[in-house]
């Protein structure tokens, strides 16, 4: 028997993540998108301002009203940090689960989110990168670390992006942090000709991040040990290298409990 493709809404929709989403799932047959939520284009034709592969919907600018009248099983949120709670509560009360891609989220959103998860018995996943390759940096760093405690993360996004260090770098820096078995070498006192030379610190961990025209998301993990240097990185240059995650998340959210925080729990069975 034929399985009914998954019921997506979209929240910012409109935005250029948004729009290749709406281009990747509108384009698969296992998904239908039963709504684009945006503030900027309300009344837009979805189809008209994404492209002709893009469902042929309304841009609303009301999530719940939205799911009233059109109800999904997921809801792929990103718009910003400051509403993902929001959002996911709007969701998971209406008996769908949310995927959040939007980054900037604390600890005390992402209480919020596993509260809204126990409350309604609906799954959340937060996917600081959802390129497959990303995870597999992150993963191949958490796996160097054992051997390499020494690492610093230098991050590279477009200059829209507002948070600082990246989702990414941040749960990189977890993993390498959680998986080192020794301390890292004790650095000399340093004199720092300007604030902020060396980057944000966490662990003995050095982060960089830069924010340039050109760039659109790109992470290297550098570690070092006496005589030798392994740098492992991940470029993503067109967003259509975060499809593939998209609909592995989509997919893999119905089947879990409570909130996932990171692809790699889909993609290593954690």
């Amino acid at each position: 028997m034929e399985q009914a493709p998954i019921r997506v809404a979209v929240v910012g929709a409109s935005g250029r993540m948004g729009q290749e989403i709406l281009r990747a799932l509108g384009s698969d047959p296992g998904f239908r998108v039963v709504a684009a939520i945006s503030r900027s284009r309300v009344g837009e034709n979805a189809r008209a301002v994404a492209g002709p592969k893009a469902p042929d919907l309304t841009f609303s600018n009301k999530l719940g009203a939205s799911l009233d009248t059109s109800p999904a099983d997921v809801v792929v949120d990103l718009s910003h940090h400051s509403c993902a709670a929001t959002h996911a509560e709007s969701a998971a009360k209406r008996g769908a689960a949310f995927v959040i891609g939007c980054t900037g989220l604390d600890a005390n959103d992402m209480a919020s989110l596993r509260e809204t998860c126990e409350k309604h018995s609906q799954p959340g996943l937060v996917v600081p990168n959802f390129a497959v390759g990303a995870v597999l940096m992150m993963k191949f760093a958490e796996m160097a670390s054992r051997w390499m405690p020494d690492a610093e993360i230098i991050e590279m996004h477009h200059e829209r992006k507002e948070d600082a260090p990246s989702g990414t770098a941040m749960l990189t820096l977890d993993l390498i942090a959680k998986a080192r078995t020794e301390e890292p070498t004790k650095k000399p006192r340093e004199t720092l000709k300007l604030a902020g030379a060396r980057g944000a610190e966490k662990n003995g961990i050095h982060v960089h991040s830069v924010r340039m025209p050109g760039f659109l998301a790109h992470q290297q993990v550098l570690f070092g040990g006496p005589g030798e240097i392994l740098t492992i990185r991940h470029d993503s240059t067109d967003r259509v290298s975060f499809m593939a995650g998209v609909k592995i998340s989509v997919r893999s959210v119905l089947g879990r409990q409570g909130l996932t925080i990171g692809l790699d729990k889909i993609l290593f069975g954690q």
